[in-house]
Parts: C-alpha cells; structure tokens; sequence
C-alpha cells in the first residue's frame, strides 16, 4: 500500500501572493503577541482560580486576549483573502477556520458575561479556561501549518541550478 505526498499547501501564485503581502508579516508579528498575552493571561486566570487573588486583573487579562483574537482573526481573514482569494474557509486553512469559528465564541460568550456582570467570577475565570483550550488547539493546527508551509518543497528546488546562461538557438 503506497501513501500519496499530501497536497502542497500553496501554488506557486499562492506562495507568491503570500510572500508579498504586508498581511503575512501582520500576522507574523500578532500571532506570538497573542500566545505572549495568552500564557501572561493562563497565569493569572489559573493562579486567581487557584488562590482567589488578583481576580480582577485576571478577568480583564482576558479581555484583553479576546481583543487582540478579534485583531488577528479580521487581519488573517484579510490574509485568507489576498492569498487564497476567500476571506474564510479556503480549502488549505479550511479546519482551521472552522476550529476558529468555536474559538471566537466561547471568547465572545466571554465577553459577554464579563459585561453583564452576572456569572460569579469563577464562573468566568471556568468560562475563559474552555477558550483558552480551544484557542490552543487552534494554534497547534496553525503552528502544524506553518510548519508544514516551511516543509514544502519550492517547485524550482527541484531543477537544475540556473548558471546564468542564456540559450542559443
């Protein structure tokens, strides 16, 4: 039984527009500022579930995980579009988005009742946990990507090297 190679994650127009575009380096900067903020914000939330302390920062933590999410997810919507020609659920990113879509709303929901003030804070801090788990199954999918973009082989990889010479005809 023989396995076939998956897919190339991008065509070679794909992997061009991806290079260019100033949405690439967006994200490239947004992604590990958002895991940055993540573990400051796991820390708080899981030492104020633990120890009862410094719940207030650990509550706004939060808030402040799910305002930079919302950057990240408008501006790799942008990506998705300039790359793939779609703003979501291009087929190479397809799961992704599709695990992206459970995390923007356990971070809403989040929200929500942060703003309403009416679960205990607890109760919040639990709510924040289930996104926080969502989230990072969500970034090992993305990091699996990445990884596997920088896998690919360039089709040019695999010719002969270019030595300058024109050809004579």
């Amino acid at each position: 039984m023989s396995v076939s190679p998956s897919p190339a994650l991008y065509t070679p127009a794909q992997r061009a527009r991806r290079d260019a575009s100033r949405w690439t380096l967006v994200q490239g900067v947004l992604a590990p500022v958002q895991f940055l903020i993540f573990g400051v914000s796991l820390y708080l939330v899981l030492t104020s579930l633990h120890t009862g302390e410094h719940t207030d920062w650990a509550l706004a933590s939060v808030v402040i995980k799910t305002l930079v999410l919302y950057a990240i997810m408008v501006t790799g919507a942008i990506w998705e579009k300039v790359v793939f020609g779609q703003y979501l659920f291009a087929p190479a990113f397809y799961w992704e988005d599709v695990v992206s879509m459970g995390v923007l709303a356990l971070h809403t929901a989040y929200l929500w009742v942060w703003w309403q003030g009416v679960w205990s804070a607890t109760d919040q801090l639990l709510l924040a946990l289930a996104a926080y788990i969502s989230y990072a199954i969500n970034a090992a999918q993305y990091i699996r990507k990445l990884r596997m973009a920088r896998l690919q082989k360039h089709p040019s990889s695999t010719s002969l090297p270019d030595t300058g010479a024109q050809a004579s005809t």
